[in-house]
C-alpha cells in the first residue's frame, strides 16, 4: 500500500490544478470615493450618496476566467431610461467634480465570452443645497362692507435641493410656528417646482413689519451647511413699476444711434434693472447700463425686441419691450401670373395678365412701390389696375393688371420699391412683357442625366431652362431619407441651373431634382427633371487583419470578402506573401461569375510559409487589402486572476512568493505546447530573472501553476510568460503583481495602513519598536519587541501610565472596507501582560445605515509575557470598518500591543489556536501542513482501492 501512495504522489504535476477553470464572469459595484454614505434600498440594488462637486469613484471587482471586460453604461434616472454611453472600458468609474444631472443608475457589464454576461448596478444619488430665493406677494380686500381693509402678505421661499430641505422662517431672531402666533401661517403651496414653503402674514399687524429669515437646512447631510436668506419688510414694501422714454415699436434709419431709457415709477425695495434681446444675446458694440441701453450705428441685424425687466422680489417682476425695426430692404421679386380664370400658363392678347413686385423690407408695411412702362410712370385706367395685398402673393405686394391684353401693352416694365424720406437705397426690378415671353421648360443636357463621380471629388448636376424670362433653379433631394442636400438645406437656388458639390461623399449618392421657381418668372406650375449621381468609392473588404492559426502540416483556406464599394465587384485580386507577388490561384467557375472574395489555399503550414499575407482587392475605382499572419506559434496564456491569497510572506523575511496560475488559449489550435519560458523582472529594473519551465500535454481550461520566490517586499514585478511549441516561441503575455498579502498591516510605516485614531475615545494608541520605546517605562508590562522578534519591527500598544484613569478607551479605527464577500476573518496577533490589564475588544463598525458599532471578540486580563494570535470571524452586510478598542484596568501595569493585522475573505480557520498557547515564531522548525488540493484526489483514490 505504501509503494501506491508514493507512486501516485510521482505522478501529480506540481503545477498541474486539474482543468475547466474557465467561468463565466461575476461582477460586484464598490466605492472608493467621496461617499456619504453607501446604504441598501429596497428597491435598487444599492444607494451611493454623494455630495456635489466631490469625486465619484466607482470600481467594478470582477472574477471569472479569462478576465472579464467592463464596459459602464448609465441611465438619467429609472431603469426604463434609455442608456448614455459612458465611454468608460475600464473597472474603474471616476468623475471629477460631479454634479446633480450625472447622477441615476450606473451599470456594470463584465463579460469573458464565457456565459451570459454579468450585470451589476447602483443608483447614484448626487447631494445639494442651492441657495434659497425669497419672493413677497400682497393682497388687499375688503371686508365688512368697506368698513376697512385688510392687508395680507405672503413670503415665498424656494430652494432647490436633495434631499428635500427644512425650512425655518424666523422673526428677527424668533422661530415662528402656527403655535405660537395666530397671525401666521405656514404652508406648502401646490404645483410648485423646487421645495417651496410659503410664511402668510394675516391682517397684517404693527409688529409684522420686521425683518424675515428663511433658513433651509438638509440636515448636515453629506456636510452641507444650512442657508439662509433674510427679507426686510416695511410699511412702503412694493413691487417694481416701469416706464419707457420711447414708444413700443422704434423704426430708425441704418447707422442710427439708439438709446432707450426705461425709468423704475416705484418698487421698495429698489428695483434691479437688467436688459435682454430676443432672440439672441445682446448686439455686438451694444452697451446696458442701469436703466439705459446703447446701441451705436444700429444695422439690419440689430432689429429685434429688447426687454428691460426690474425685479425686487416683491410681486411680480415689472416687464417692458421695445420693437427695434431698423429699415432695410433686400430681395426684390417679380412674378408673371397668365389669366387664372382661364387657367392659362401662356401670355395671349384678349387674356387678362397680371404683374407682382415684392420686397422683403423692415417694416415690411411702410414700403411703397411704383410702376414704370418704357421708363415712364405707369397710369391707371379702366384696363390697368395697380393693387396692393394680393391675398395670394406674399403680404405687401404690389401688382399690375392688365385687363384684355391689347398689343399696345407690350413693353418694359419697372417696380420701383421704396421708403418715402428715409436715407434706404430704393430697389427695383424689371420685366419685359412681348410675344417673346414664354413660360419655361426644363430640361437635362443629353449624356447628363447620370453623372458618375470618384468620392472627394468636385461634381456638377446641370439642368438646361428655356423660356423668356429664365427663372431660377432650385435643387433638392428625392431621396425621403436623405431630404438634406450636402450644403444642409433643403432647397438651394442657382441662377445658370447648375448645382456644384465640392469634395462629394459615398452618402451624396442618389437622386437630385430640379425645377423652375415660380418668381422672377412666370408664376405657374413648377418644371422639374432629375438628376442620378453615382459616387464610386474603393472598395471596403474583411478581414482587414486575421490572425491564423494553424499546427504545423495542416492545410489553410485564406478568404478575402468585398464588403460594399462602387462598382460592387472585384475587377482584381493580387496575393503576396512578405511583399513578394504570388501567382494567381486557381478561380472555380462559380467564383468567376459572382467576384465578391477571393480565395488562396495553402496545402501545409511549415516555417517557410508562416508569415505575412496580403491579398490586394481592386474594383477599378480604388484598392483595399486584407492581412493574414499565419503562423503555427501557440496563443498566449491567460492570465488567472482569481487565486485565493496568492501573496506568502511573513514579516522576519524581506521576501514574498507569489502563485502564479495561468491557463492556455486555445491550445490544441497548434502543436503541443512543450515547455514556458518565465521572465521576472522588478519594476523599475533592468534585469530579469529567466526559467524554463517544462509541462506535459496542456489541456484547454486546465490550471497550471508556478511558485515564484525570493520577490522583495514591497516591491512590485513584470511577470512575462512565452508557450514555446515544436515551431518555436508563441505569444506572450505579461502582468504585473503586487505585494499585498491580503491586507495585512504590520504597522511598518508612518501611515499605519490607513487606520486613524478615534476623536471620541480618551486617549490614543502608539505606534513604538524596541529602539524607540521610552527607558524609564514601566517594567513587567507591555511587549520588549514587534512579533518579529527584532528591535527593528514596529507594534501598536497603549500606555495606561498617568494621566490615563479606570475605564478610559483607546480606539484604532480601520480604513473603510467594500463587503466583496460573505464573511471575512479578522486574525491578529496581541500581547497582554501585567498585573493590571484591562480589556481589549475587536468591534466592527457597520456603514450600511448610518454607523453601527457591534462586538465581535473580547479578552480580559493577564495573558503572559507572549505574543498570541486571535482569528476572528465577522460578516458584515455593507461596507465595514473594524476597531480595536483597548482598556485601561485598574493600574499602569496594564499595557496592552497589537501587530500583525490581517484581513481575509472567507471563514477562519476551523481549529481555533489556543489564547493561552505560545505562537511559533517565524524561522522555527515549526511542521508545515501539507496542500489540501494536492492530498484530497490522493485520499478519494486511496478510499476507492480499498473498496
Amino acid at each position: 500500500m505504501e509503494v501506491t501512495c508514493l507512486l501516485l504522489l510521482a505522478l501529480i504535476p506540481f503545477h498541474c490544478r486539474g482543468q475547466g477553470v474557465y467561468a463565466p464572469a461575476q461582477a460586484q459595484i464598490v466605492h472608493a470615493g467621496q461617499a456619504c454614505v453607501v446604504k441598501e434600498d429596497n428597491v435598487s440594488e444599492r444607494v451611493y450618496t454623494i455630495r456635489e462637486g466631490d469625486t465619484l469613484v466607482l470600481q467594478c471587482l470582477v472574477t471569472g476566467h479569462p478576465r472579464p471586460q467592463v464596459r459602464w453604461t448609465k441611465t438619467a434616472g429609472s431603469a426604463s431610461d434609455k442608456f448614455q454611453e459612458t465611454s468608460v472600458f475600464n473597472e474603474t468609474l471616476r468623475i471629477e467634480r460631479i454634479a446633480r444631472t450625472q447622477g441615476g443608475r450606473y451599470y456594470c457589464k463584465a463579460e469573458n465570452g464565457v456565459g451570459v454576461p454579468a450585470i451589476k448596478s447602483i443608483r447614484v444619488d448626487v447631494q445639494y443645497l442651492d441657495e434659497p430665493v425669497l419672493t413677497v406677494h400682497q393682497t388687499v380686500s375688503d371686508v365688512r362692507g368697506n368698513f376697512y381693509q385688510e392687508k395680507t402678505v405672503f413670503l415665498r421661499c424656494t430652494v432647490n435641493s436633495n434631499p428635500p430641505a427644512r425650512f425655518i422662517w424666523k422673526r428677527g431672531s424668533d422661530t415662528l410656528s402656527h403655535s405660537q402666533d395666530n397671525g401666521v401661517d405656514i404652508y406648502e403651496p401646490l404645483y410648485t417646482q423646487g421645495e417651496t414653503k410659503v410664511l402668510k402674514l394675516k391682517n397684517l399687524r404693527p409688529q409684522d413689519y420686521a425683518s424675515y429669515t428663511c433658513q433651509v437646512s438638509v440636515r448636515n447631510v453629506c456636510g452641507i451647511p444650512d442657508k439662509a436668506i433674510t427679507f426686510r419688510l416695511t410699511n412702503t414694501t412694493a413691487p417694481p413699476a416701469l416706464k419707457l422714454s420711447v414708444n413700443e415699436t422704434l423704426v430708425v434709419n441704418p447707422g442710427e444711434n439708439v438709446t432707450v431709457q426705461c425709468l423704475l415709477t416705484g418698487g421698495d425695495p429698489l428695483p434691479q434693472l437688467q436688459w435682454s434681446h430676443g432672440p439672441g444675446p445682446l448686439p455686438l458694440g451694444a452697451l446696458a447700463q442701469g436703466g439705459t441701453l446703447s446701441i451705436p450705428s444700429a444695422q439690419a441685424r440689430d432689429s429685434g425686441y429688447y426687454n428691460c425687466t426690474a425685479t425686487n422680489n416683491v410681486g411680480n417682476p415689472a416687464k417692458k419691450t421695445v420693437n427695434l425695426l431698423v429699415r432695410s430692404m433686400k430681395n426684390a421679386t417679380f412674378q408673371i401670373t397668365p389669366d387664372v380664370i382661364k387657367e392659362s400658363e401662356n401670355i395671349q392678347l384678349g387674356q387678362d395678365l397680371k404683374l407682382s413686385c415684392h420686397v422683403d423690407a423692415v417694416p415690411q408695411e411702410k414700403v411703397t412701390y411704383q410702376w414704370f412702362k418704357n421708363g415712364k410712370p405707369a397710369r391707371m385706367s379702366k384696363r390697368l389696375l395697380v393693387t396692393r395685398n394680393d391675398p395670394e402673393l406674399p403680404a405687401v405686394t404690389s401688382s399690375l393688371e392688365l385687363i384684355d391684353l391689347h398689343f399696345s401693352d407690350y413693353g418694359t416694365y419697372l417696380c420701383m420699391a421704396s421708403f418715402p424720406g428715409a436715407p434706404v437705397p430704393d430697389l427695383s426690378v424689371e420685366v419685359n412683357i412681348s410675344s417673346e415671353t414664354v413660360p419655361p421648360t426644363i430640361s437635362v443636357p443629353k449624356g447628363r442625366a447620370v453623372v458618375t463621380v470618384r468620392e472627394g471629388s468636385p461634381a456638377e448636376l446641370q439642368c438646361e431652362v428655356r423660356g423668356k424670362p429664365r427663372p431660377p433653379v432650385l435643387w433638392s433631394r428625392v431621396d425621403k431619407e436623405a431630404a438634406l442636400l450636402p450644403s444642409g438645406l433643403p432647397l438651394e437656388e442657382t441662377a445658370d441651373g447648375k448645382l456644384r458639390l465640392e469634395r462629394v461623399s459615398r452618402d451624396m449618392s442618389g437622386t437630385y431634382r430640379c425645377q423652375t421657381a415660380r418668381y422672377n418668372g412666370f408664376n405657374v406650375r413648377p418644371r422639374e427633371a432629375q438628376v442620378q449621381l453615382n459616387v464610386q468609392f474603393p472598395p471596403e473588404v474583411e478581414p482587414t487583419s486575421q490572425d491564423v492559426r494553424q499546427a504545423l502540416g495542416r492545410p489553410v483556406l485564406l478568404r478575402c470578402s468585398l464588403l460594399r464599394g462602387s462598382p460592387q465587384r472585384i475587377a482584381s485580386a493580387v496575393w503576396r506573401f512578405k511583399g513578394q507577388l504570388l501567382p494567381p490561384p486557381a478561380v472555380l467557375p462559380a467564383a468567376a461569375e459572382a467576384p465578391d472574395h477571393a480565395e488562396l489555399r495553402l496545402d501545409a503550414v511549415t516555417r517557410e510559409s508562416s508569415g505575412s499575407y496580403e491579398c490586394s482587392v481592386s474594383n477599378d475605382v480604388g484598392s483595399a487589402a486584407c492581412l493574414f499572419q499565419v503562423s503555427a506559434k501557440a496563443y498566449s496564456p491567460e492570465f488567472y486572476f482569481d487565486t485565493p491569497n496568492p501573496t506568502r510572506s511573513h514579516k522576519l523575511s524581506k521576501n514574498y512568493s507569489y502563485v502564479l496560475q495561468w491557463t492556455q488559449r486555445e491550445p490544441d489550435a497548434v502543436d503541443p505546447v512543450l515547455n514556458y519560458r518565465l521572465s521576472v523582472r522588478q519594476l523599475n529594473q533592468h534585469n530579469a530573472m529567466v526559467k524554463a519551465i517544462p509541462v506535459r500535454r496542456v489541456e484547454k481550461g486546465q490550471l497550471l501553476e508556478y511558485l515564484l520566490t525570493d520577490l522583495r517586499v514591497p516591491h512590485s514585478y513584470e511577470v512575462r510568460l512565452t508557450p514555446y511549441t515544436t515551431f518555436g516561441a508563441g505569444d506572450m503575455a505579461s502582468r504585473i503583481i503586487h505585494y499585498t498579502e491580503h491586507n495585512t498591516c504590520h504597522f511598518e510605516d508612518e501611515k499605519i495602513c490607513g487606520y486613524t485614531q478615534d476623536l471620541t475615545d480618551n486617549f490614543d494608541w502608539t505606534r513604538q519598536n524596541a529602539l524607540t520605546q521610552n527607558p524609564k517605562r514601566s517594567p513587567n508590562t507591555g511587549p520588549p519587541t514587534d512579533i518579529s522578534g527584532t528591535p527593528e519591527g514596529y507594534y501598536m500598544f497603549i500606555e495606561t501610565s498617568r494621566p490615563r484613569e479606570l475605564g478610559d478607551r483607546a480606539r484604532l479605527v480601520s480604513p473603510l472596507y467594500n463587503a466583496s464577500a460573505k464573511f471575512y476573518c479578522v486574525s491578529f496577533f496581541y500581547h497582554m501582560y501585567g498585573k493590571h490589564i484591562g480589556s481589549l475588544n475587536l468591534l466592527v463598525r457597520s456603514r450600511n445605515k448610518g454607523a453601527l458599532d457591534t462586538h465581535a471578540w473580547s479578552l480580559s486580563g493577564n495573558k503572559g509575557n507572549v505574543w498570541q494570535q486571535a482569528h476572528v470571524p465577522i460578516n458584515p452586510s455593507g461596507p465595514f470598518q473594524i476597531i480595536f478598542e483597548g482598556v485601561r484596568g485598574s493600574g499602569y501595569l496594564g499595557d496592552i500591543a497589537i501587530d500583525d493585522v490581517t484581513l481575509k475573505k472567507g471563514e477562519c480557520p476551523r481549529k481555533q489556536m489556543d489564547p493561552n498557547k505560545v505562537v511559533v515564531m517565524p524561522g522555527s522548525r515549526a511542521p508545515h501542513g501539507s496542500s489540501p488540493q494536492l492530498w484530497g484526489p490522493v485520499v478519494l483514490f486511496l478510499l476507492a482501492m480499498q473498496r
